[in-house]
């Protein structure tokens, strides 16, 4: 399991007044989410635990400390309540702002309390899994809300799924128990380049008595139905993160020499898609977007890559923003860590969560209703039912 720290502050934004996330809480909904999400106490726990703090490493270990408290209450009131996802988000951006705004007696590393926050705040503290080989271990990972400019209101059921089911047991048909764990991602480049994804997911994935007999990458994707991405592609195109930034160019990653254009899930897709597992649809996506040799633009094919010498990918299955790019870390990580299509994962898109017709214009101020609530519950469920259907399937 790797131990070394993340690096400090990935997105660049310690020692500034505020960042385009935490400005956003100044909004109503905002407001309204954190006064009513049940974890509102967190802001005022940390501040004061941060008053009473002697020293740099007293402090790091109350941020951490801080940071899973969150974590594990948000887990918790998502079971108890109605599966909503939002209360953890603003509240952790509502963290980062008490922790930016904190004068202590003494030099204390900003960047490095904020990252660490953020790495609790979100499940990445190793793989805690029950370790060998009679044990069935499955990871799920999901993000936060993401294009908020649009919408303020919005969640992601990706991540209201990996909080619901991290730390959950799922009892397979042949009587065996899966035991899962979750982990959310954060919607934004900075923290992609910086390694976030291969720092949390390496305990999962690497060989030893912990590692995952299975993993799924989730994100919020089309209307309608789920989609199993088959091909990922290493590339960037853009996009704007909920940091206001852009990025295009190829996935920076390690050793990027050796970096192939594109990655394939390892998913039991037939199984997923045949199986019934709730009301949407589930659908193999093979269908890519790459750039010919010589060629000034790139064409779409529905079957997947050519494997032409020279083409260059441009999009995977699942386009190029951050939900390609995580299936993308995911399953190279895999390939690199030596398990390849032995261990089964890959990358699912989600229906979009969607409000009831006469609640849609944001304009309304309502934030949650009962076809939200629904529709976030029916997504959950049919995710926790693929991830059954896939550690159900037969190796290979």
């Amino acid at each position: 399991m790797s131990t070394a720290s993340p690096p400090a502050d990935p997105a660049g934004t310690a020692g500034t007044a505020t960042t385009a996330e935490e400005a956003r809480l100044a909004e109503n909904v905002p407001r309204r989410i954190l006064r009513y999400g049940g974890l509102a106490d967190a802001v005022r726990s940390l501040e004061k635990a941060l008053e009473t703090a002697g020293g740099p490493e007293e402090a790091l270990r109350t941020v951490r400390r801080h940071g899973l408290v969150l974590w594990r209450n948000a887990v918790r009131r998502l079971r108890e309540s109605d599966g909503d996802d939002r209360p953890l988000y603003w509240t952790r951006l509502a963290l980062r702002r008490a922790l930016r705004a904190w004068r202590p007696g003494f030099e204390a590393d900003l960047p490095l309390l904020l990252t660490e926050l953020e790495y609790a705040s979100r499940g990445m503290t190793g793989n805690h899994l029950p370790a060998g080989a009679e044990r069935l271990r499955v990871l799920i990972t999901g993000f936060d809300p993401f294009r908020l400019d649009e919408d303020i209101r919005r969640g992601n059921p990706s991540g209201a799924a990996a909080l619901t089911l991290d730390g959950t047991a799922l009892r397979l048909p042949d009587g065996r128990t899966a035991h899962v764990a979750g982990v959310l991602f954060p919607v934004r480049w900075a923290d992609f380049t910086a390694g976030i994804v291969e720092r949390a997911l390496r305990p999962y994935l690497e060989p030893g008595p912990r590692q995952v007999t299975l993993f799924m990458t989730v994100s919020q994707g089309l209307p309608g139905a789920f989609h199993l991405e088959r091909y990922n592609a290493g590339r960037r195109g853009g996009g704007r993160d909920n940091a206001g930034e852009e990025s295009v160019g190829a996935v920076p990653v390690a050793d990027p020499g050796t970096a192939p254009q594109w990655t394939v899930t390892s998913l039991p897709f037939r199984a997923m898609v045949s199986a019934r597992t709730g009301r949407f649809p589930v659908l193999d996506n093979t269908a890519v977007q790459e750039l010919p040799q010589g060629a000034g633009e790139p064409v779409v094919r529905a079957e997947g890559p050519s494997g032409e010498p020279g083409a260059a990918a441009r999009a995977g299955g699942g386009g190029a923003y951050l939900s390609n790019e995580i299936a993308y870390r995911a399953t190279l990580l895999r390939d690199r860590l030596g398990p390849g299509a032995a261990l089964p994962g890959g990358h699912l898109h989600t229906p979009v969560l969607e409000f009831a017709p006469e609640n849609a214009d944001p304009a309304q101020g309502r934030y949650t209703d009962p076809v939200l609530v629904a529709n976030r519950r029916d997504i959950t469920r049919q995710i926790k039912e693929l991830l059954i259907t896939a550690a159900s399937a037969p190796a290979g």
